[in-house]
């Protein structure tokens, strides 16, 4: 599913909540549930708008890691498995 909303409009709305708007009314006008809006809360919570993109950035580079170790520790197991057998 594609995403809707930017980390600036994530972070305007999380910023109107700690100003005292409501979370019904907020969600209301983005067309989004509560969950979604309490959701956004739990992770940009206390975030500016460049820290919310370099967090972004910090957990595509994470994802890019993890597959190369799997990668490699599927290549490191190919080749334990070959070099055991006996000829």
């Amino acid at each position: 599913m594609k995403k809707r909303y930017t980390e600036e409009q994530i972070i305007k709305a999380i910023k109107e909540h700690e100003a005292g708007a409501k979370v019904e009314d907020i969600c209301r006008n983005l067309g989004i549930s509560n969950g979604t809006f309490y959701n956004w809360r739990s992770k940009y919570a206390g975030l500016e708008v460049n820290e919310a993109k370099r967090l972004r950035e910090l957990e595509a580079e994470n994802n890019k890691l993890k597959k190369l170790l799997a990668e490699k520790l599927l290549e490191n197991e190919a080749m334990k498995d070959v070099l055991s057998k006996k000829w």
